[in-house]
C-alpha cells in the first residue's frame, strides 16, 4: 500500500503542477477569444495523460537516473583517475545530447528551414545530413562542456570567470556567424537543458563534487548545466561557418 500512496502522491503533485497551464489555457480560450474548447473529451483524456507520463517520468528520475549518476560519479572518483573521469564525462555528455528528444526535434525544424531558404539542397538526404551534423556538433559540444565542468570541480576554478569567458567568446563569434544559423545556435544552447541530459549532468555533478574532500555540493556540484547551454552556442556557429 506505501508505493501505492506514494505513486498516488505524486501524481497529485504533477497535477497540481499542470493546474496553472490549464486554466490560462481556459481563460484566454473562453475569456479572451470567447470560443468553446474544441473536442474537450480528447483534450481532458490527453491531459491525464501528461499526469501519468509527468508522474512516472519524475519517479524514473528519482529512482533511476539520479541515483545511476552520482554512483558513476563516486565510483570514478574512488578509481583516482583523472583521465578515465574527463572521457566519462565527454561521452556521458555526448551520448545524452545525441539522444536528446528536443535537440532531434529542432535539428530537423532547422534542417527543414535551411531547406526552404535555399542554404541547402531541397533533398531529403541534405536534410538528414545537415539535421545529424548540427546534432553531433551540439553533442560534441557538450562533451566538451562537461570536460571542463569536471575539472572545474576538481581543480575549485571560480565559475563565474569561465562562464564570463565563455559569453565574451559568443559575443565575439556572433557577427561572423552566418545570419542563417544564428537563432538556431541561440536555441541550441536552450535544447540541450531538457529531459536526458539534464537529470544526467546534474547527477554527475553532485555526485562528484560530494565525493572530493573539500568541494561543497551546494557550490561546486551545480553548474554544469550552464556550461552545456554555452558551448553549443559556440560550436553551432563554427559549425555555419564551415556548412
Amino acid at each position: 500500500m506505501a508505493p501505492l500512496r506514494h505513486l498516488l502522491s505524486a501524481s497529485l503533485d504533477s497535477l497540481r503542477d499542470l493546474i496553472p497551464i490549464v486554466l490560462v489555457v481556459a481563460f484566454f480560450q473562453l475569456v479572451v477569444l470567447r470560443q468553446s474548447v474544441p473536442d474537450l473529451a480528447a483534450i481532458l483524456a490527453g491531459t491525464l495523460l501528461v499526469v501519468a507520463g509527468l508522474t512516472l517520468f519524475m519517479q524514473g528520475l528519482t529512482l533511476g537516473l539520479f541515483p545511476l549518476g552520482e554512483s558513476l560519479a563516486y565510483a570514478f572518483a574512488r578509481k583516482g583517475s583523472v583521465a578515465w573521469l574527463l572521457i566519462f564525462a565527454f561521452a556521458l555528455g555526448f551520448s545524452t545530447t545525441v539522444a536528446e528528444p528536443a535537440l532531434i526535434a529542432v535539428a530537423g525544424e532547422a534542417a527543414q528551414a535551411a531547406a526552404v531558404a535555399g542554404v541547402i539542397e531541397a533533398t531529403a538526404e541534405a536534410r538528414a545530413g545537415y539535421a545529424l551534423g548540427l546534432r553531433y556538433t551540439v553533442a560534441l559540444a557538450v562533451g566538451v562542456a562537461l570536460v571542463i565542468g569536471v575539472l572545474r570541480i576538481l581543480r575549485g576554478w571560480p565559475i563565474e570567470y569561465l562562464l564570463i569567458g565563455g559569453y565574451l567568446s559568443v559575443l565575439a563569434m556572433t557577427p561572423f556567424a552566418p545570419r542563417e544559423i544564428l537563432g538556431i545556435a541561440f536555441d541550441s544552447g536552450a535544447v540541450t537543458t531538457s529531459t536526458v541530459t539534464v537529470p544526467m549532468v546534474t547527477a554527475l555533478g553532485v555526485g562528484l563534487a560530494s565525493s572530493i574532500e573539500g568541494r561543497n555540493p551546494m557550490v561546486d556540484g551545480f553548474g554544469l548545466i550552464a556550461f552545456a547551454s554555452l558551448t553549443p552556442m559556440v560550436f553551432v556557429m563554427l559549425f555555419g561557418l564551415l556548412a
